[in-house]
Formats: C-alpha cells, sequence, structure tokens
C-alpha cells in the first residue's frame, strides 16, 4: 500500500482507499447480501484497504451500517473512516443530527473525516462549516473536507472555515479531466489540499483512443488497463483514489496497482489523453 500525508495533518492515509456506493443498496436499502458485503469489507481491511469511504446517502443509511459491523472487527485507531453529509442536511441542527446518526450506524465515537457530499447554495457554507467545527470540538470528527466543490467554492470554504479544509472528493480519472481543466486540480497543488478521486475506473466508458493507450502501458507491465489507471493517479503527489470493488479479485487488482511504477514517458503519455 502506498500512504500519503492528508493535507498538512501529519497524518498519512492509505493512498487507495475504498469506495462503498453499492454495497447495501445505491439510493434505498438493499438488505440482500448484507452477510456476502459484511465479509467483503472484513477482507478488504485485511488486505490493507484501511481507508474506507461511505456516505449517509449509500443505501439509505444501510451502507453504513454494513461499514459498522464489519469494522467491530478491528482496533479502530487503525482505521480511517469517511464518511459525507447530504445536502438537505446542512444546516447546523440538521448536520449534527446527521452526524449523530452516522455514528450511530457506524457504531463508532467518532469518523476520521466528514465532508459535505455537495454543496447547497440555499444555505450559508458559513453555518455548515461551523456545525462541522462544532463536531470537530466535541470529538465526533477528526477532519473536515468537502465533495464536488470546484475551485472557487473551495477556496471560499477554505477562508470561511476555523477548522483546514483537508480534501476535496471530485470524479477524476483518466478520461474525465475536469479537476486539471477547472484549475482544481493545480490549486489542491498550491495549497497542499489532497484530491479525493472517486469513480477512478470508468470501467465500460473509455473511448476507444484511451483504451488503447492504456492497453498498450499495460502489456509492459503485465498489468491490467485499470491497474494502470490507478497507477497514473497515484503517481501524482497529492492526490488519492477510492474505486469501489464488489468481488474479492477486484480488491486484489486494484491493490495491486499500487506496486506499478509508470516511466515519466508513459506518465507524460497518459497526461496528454486529456
Amino acid at each position: 500500500m502506498i500512504y500519503k500525508e492528508l493535507n498538512n495533518t501529519g497524518e498519512k492515509i492509505p493512498a487507495l482507499g475504498l469506495g462503498t456506493w453499492g454495497i447495501g443498496g445505491f439510493e434505498t436499502p438493499d438488505y440482500s447480501r448484507d452477510e456476502e458485503m459484511v465479509e467483503l469489507l472484513r477482507k478488504a481491511i485485511e488486505m490493507g484497504y484501511t481507508h474506507i469511504d461511505t456516505a449517509e446517502y449509500y443505501g439509505g443509511g444501510h451502507t453504513e451500517e454494513l461499514v459498522g459491523r464489519a469494522i467491530k472487527s478491528f482496533n479502530r485507531k487503525d482505521l480511517f473512516i469517511v464518511s459525507k453529509v447530504w445536502p438537505t442536511h446542512l444546516r447546523r441542527d440538521d448536520l449534527l443530527r446527521s452526524l449523530e446518526n452516522t455514528l450511530k450506524r457506524l457504531d463508532t465515537d467518532y469518523v476520521d473525516l466528514y465532508l459535505i457530499h455537495w454543496p447547497n447554495p440555499e444555505v450559508p457554507l458559513e453555518e455548515t462549516l461551523s456545525a462541522m467545527a462544532e463536531g470537530v470540538r466535541q470529538g465526533m470528527i477528526r477532519y473536515i473536507g468537502v465533495s464536488n466543490f470546484d475551485r472557487k467554492l473551495l477556496e471560499e470554504a477554505i477562508n470561511k472555515s476555523s477548522e483546514p479544509i483537508v480534501c476535496d472528493q471530485v470524479k477524476y480519472n483518466v478520461e474525465d479531466r475536469d479537476p486539471e481543466q477547472n484549475g482544481l486540480l493545480e490549486f489542491c497543488q498550491k495549497n497542499n489540499i489532497t484530491l479525493v478521486a472517486y469513480s477512478p475506473l470508468r470501467r465500460t466508458l473509455l473511448s476507444e483512443r484511451v483504451k488503447k493507450t492504456l492497453e498498450n502501458i499495460a502489456v509492459k507491465h503485465n498489468a491490467t488497463v485499470y491497474q494502470i489507471m490507478l497507477a497514473w493517479l497515484l503517481s501524482k503527489p497529492n492526490v488519492v483514489a477510492i474505486p469501489k470493488a464488489g468481488r474479492i479479485e477486484h480488491l486484489r487488482e486494484n491493490l495491486d496497482s499500487t506496486k506499478i511504477k509508470l516511466t515519466e514517458e508513459e506518465l507524460r503519455l497518459l497526461d496528454s489523453l486529456g
């Protein structure tokens, strides 16, 4: 596993986290595979996936419950658990209630990182950030961050928050280059903000040009296209990735991407695809 420092916290987290969207349902709960999913999460942690990303929205809260069941078998201090508050819950009282419910479902006293899932222009950002800071003071949150914030809104959050904004979680992969094109990646690099890449793989949506380039590089490393996609992201100093994996073989495949060292020429070639 590769570890990277989270902003200026001095804390190093696994650069390859585990996304949990779809585990235990999508917008609503799915109880049909609970035991299988809990076992998958436990296996993932045993393999080194100690950075787990979830949200109150996932599975209507059921995903957090499954994560909570899985992590009970491990030392809590060895894990880095991330959750997110939904944009309809960004008022002070709503956010603190959401946070308490998240902790109950996770069956833990705190989350390591708590994110605003999506911005909500109808709620003053100061109110939301103040409530998150309150959660930090009460020991329910260790660090705070944002998700799906553009560069301008991220800068606003940094300026208005009494607590450091340690990350911005956004969609970023070899095909989706918005963070590069809109200046977010550069801003994060200059300000030492961790960029957390969700949907880093695009398993079925690659263009022919990108796919062909990835295949050519993958052959040289005896790797899969998806391992090269992750290796490219992880080569960037302030970027971590949170792919989801519904099967053990995908967990192993993703983890093995951390062993791949792309050449400077390969990195330049992949960079040029944007």
